[in-house]
């Protein structure tokens, strides 16, 4: 008899909307093909101390995209991705804008298979000069507004909630003053206002739109796009344009690539808000994001 694989398996039976069938499914499947230890942990501790206890192992995440960043972004700032082989995810959130990107299956059974038996792929990061991981990607201007409003939505309404911050967002809030370098190159400056500017190595978010399309998890650079749209009817344009993945083709709307990229407000009395992968963080004056190719090691 061969012997299985052995597995640890980092579950949240409480992300998006999974329920406690969905997880009996899942961890059936996962130990049919492994040998599988389970940690539910309960604290940043707790996630620590189960990564360095991996021992090598592969680790299967069973959540959503929240679950996945709290992963590796213990996992960078212990040092800890030496101790572990794959991640494997195992999509059971809201959004699951990172296993949209990556194709991996939205059906948990077949998913649990490919966490567990997909090929290896590198993947890239992004991280912020506080040390804060981004997997997928981070917004400044109205998208990090539209999830500081959609927090009162998700709740009731899923995915959609988010459309619905976003809408609320671009009938509220104008332009922001900020300057924009990539790879010291600035790409905006004091003479110009911004819409919305999204560094991404994802091409989705909030559940399926296509923010940045060309983006991929595995080609070794960030795409950062930037929207100017101004007025109120260009503004709402853009969100139309945005949802159906067509924004990028606007006159107002432009995108570079780079491994490092700097936002800083133009105002020295003025800090912006900042949503990376999904998650409101504090707000800043300046903030530089530096890519880190084939950070991880992914299973597709």
């Amino acid at each position: 008899m061969t012997d299985k694989r052995e597995v640890l398996v980092i579950a949240n039976a409480a992300a998006g909307s999974a329920k406690d069938e969905d997880v009996d499914l899942v961890l059936a499947v996962l130990a049919e093909l492994a040998s599988t230890e389970v940690v539910v942990p309960d604290s940043g501790e707790e996630m620590a101390a189960a990564l360095r206890g991996a021992g090598g192992r592969d680790v299967v995440v069973m959540g959503g995209d929240g679950s996945l960043n709290w992963v590796l972004s213990t996992c960078a700032a212990e040092e800890l991705f030496e101790h572990i082989g794959s991640i494997g995810l195992v999509p059971m959130g809201t959004g699951n804008d990172f296993a949209r990107g990556m194709g991996l299956p939205m059906d948990l059974g077949q998913a649990a298979q490919t966490a567990v038996s997909g090929e290896p792929q590198d993947c890239d990061l992004l991280v912020d000069d506080d040390g804060n991981v981004v997997m997928n990607a981070v917004h400044v201007g109205i998208a990090a507004v539209a999830t500081a409003n959609a927090e009162g939505f998700t709740d009731a309404m899923g995915a959609a909630g988010y459309a619905a911050g976003a809408m609320k967002a671009g009938a509220t809030r104008g332009g922001w003053e900020l300057n924009v370098k990539v790879d010291g190159e600035e790409v905006v400056g004091d003479d110009q206002d911004v819409l919305m500017v999204t560094i991404a190595v994802g091409a989705s978010v909030g559940g399926g739109t296509q923010v940045a399309p060309d983006a991929e998890h595995t080609d070794r650079k960030a795409d950062v796009m930037i929207a100017t749209a101004m007025g109120a009817w260009d503004r709402a344009t853009f969100a139309a344009d945005l949802r159906r993945g067509k924004h990028i083709e606007r006159d107002d709307v432009f995108v570079v690539q780079g491994t490092e990229i700097t936002v800083e407000s133009a105002d020295p009395d003025k800090r912006f808000l900042v949503n990376a992968d999904g998650d409101l963080g504090d707000r800043c004056h300046s903030r530089t994001w530096t890519l880190r190719p084939s950070a991880w090691v992914c299973r597709r």
